[in-house]
Parts: structure tokens; sequence; C-alpha cells
């Protein structure tokens, strides 16, 4: 009998899933970029590539929660967190939400920094759903985009821009499928991809602040 429940609690302690950070480097080494859903850092100075070979995000147009439209140009020069959600999750999108209030508590004030929240659910989530779930979550709409729009533009971009899909472990989705992903990802003022956090995480999130201090 002991040991079937030694055999348990074993069993028990296994099933615990331990997330391993993407952003391995030390915090004192300067962000690398990303090139592609692997994300595996590349360092210019470690690097056969230049500057300019390195992925970029590609142009978009999406409304906001006050029915503006947000695209590339409004975000030039800006460092942006962007992630993906729908305003009926229940799981993993309230913990996402209150880690991203805190990205909004410290930098809400620098124009320099925002936060663009994709839903991934736009046949519902139109600008009014939007605009309600905003303010019952306190979100400051000029530095916080909450971000609708035609569903295949949105995927498309999720999956082809921001690598942002971990495809229910399918090796190939179609650019269709629903997008699934608790990744916050970190984009520099150029468009370019430089950190990806797990965006559940409070810990990983505080890295991310520091890692948002570093490209002002």
């Amino acid at each position: 009998m002991k040991n079937k429940i030694l055999f348990f609690l074993i069993f028990l302690c296994s099933c615990k899933k331990t997330f391993h950070s993407k952003n391995i480097y030390p915090k004192d080494i300067e962000l690398p970029y990303y090139n592609e859903p692997t994300f595996t850092p590349i360092w210019l100075n470690q690097s056969n590539l230049k500057l300019d070979q390195i992925h970029r995000v590609r142009t978009f147009n999406f409304q906001n929660q006050e029915g503006k439209w947000i695209n590339q140009n409004d975000l030039f020069g800006k460092i942006y967190i962007a992630n993906f959600f729908f305003t009926s999750c229940g799981t993993v999108c309230p913990k996402m939400a209150l880690n991203l209030l805190k990205v909004q508590k410290e930098f809400s004030s620098n124009e320099k920094v925002k936060i663009l929240s994709h839903t991934v659910m736009p046949w519902i989530d139109d600008q009014e759903k939007l605009n309600e779930y905003g303010k019952l979550n306190s979100i400051n709409s000029n530095f916080w985009y909450l971000l609708t729009g035609p569903k295949h533009d949105i995927y498309k971009m999720a999956r082809e821009s921001y690598f942002a899909d971990e495809g229910f472990g399918k090796s190939i989705t179609d650019v269709d499928d629903f997008i699934h992903t608790e990744n916050f990802i970190l984009v520099d003022q150029n468009g370019r991809i430089r950190a990806i956090y797990n965006g559940t995480l409070p810990l990983e999130t505080s890295r991310m602040i520091e890692d948002i201090k570093s490209l002002l």
C-alpha cells in the first residue's frame, strides 16, 4: 500500500508542466532577433545575416476598441507587445490580461510603448464587444489596442508575422485553423521580433518589462 501511495505522488509530480523560457540569454546581453517559428535566437555579431535579412512584421490594418483603424505606421518607432486572445476565454486569457495590466501600469505614460491584443474570434469580438471588454478590465485604450478584423487577415498575421501558433500538436496548420497561443511577442521600433514569453507567468512578465526598458 505504501508503495502504491509513493508511486501516485511521484506520478503527480511528474505531471506538473515545467515551462522553459525561450529567452535563455543572460540579462546583460543584447536582445537577439528571431527569423522563423522555432524562435532560434540570432545575434548579428555572431551571424552571417545582415539586419535587412532579419524578419519583420508585415503590414496590417485592424480596428481597435474605439473604432480607430490601426496599421503598421501607427507603430513605427515604437516598441510593442503582441498577443492573441478572445473576450469569452475563461482560462489562460484572464492570466494574460492581468500580466499585461502590469505592463500598462509600467509604461502607459510612455508614447514609445504599446500593447496590441488581437482577437482570434473576430466574428464575435467586434469593436463594441472589445470596447466593453476594455472598460471591464481597466484597459487604457490609448496605450493598449484591442484589435479585430477579418479572420483570415488576423490568422495570417499571427502565423506569418508573429509565428504565434502552437498548433494543438499538429505539425502543419492551415492559415484558418484556430489560433492557440499563450505567448507574448516583443517587437522593436523597426518591426522586428526580439523576444517571446509565456504570457501566463508573472516571472516572464517581469523579464519582459526589463527587456522593454533595454530597448528604450
